[in-house]
């Protein structure tokens, strides 16, 4: 059996991976910042390096 602790954020055009117990849950989905969580309605992108989300 496989435990999987990491995934990529649940944002369309984020290339972050990220850890579940780091993550941030919503509507069931994780994500690897607040920008993602919320469609980036007000924030853009997720400001990790290299990613262009």
């Amino acid at each position: 059996m496989t435990t999987v602790n990491q995934m990529k954020c649940a944002c369309p055009s984020c290339l972050c991976i990220v850890s579940l117990e780091k993550a941030i849950l919503k509507d069931g989905k994780y994500y690897c910042s607040d920008g993602c969580a919320e469609g980036h309605q007000t924030v853009k992108g997720c400001g990790h390096k290299g990613c262009g989300c």
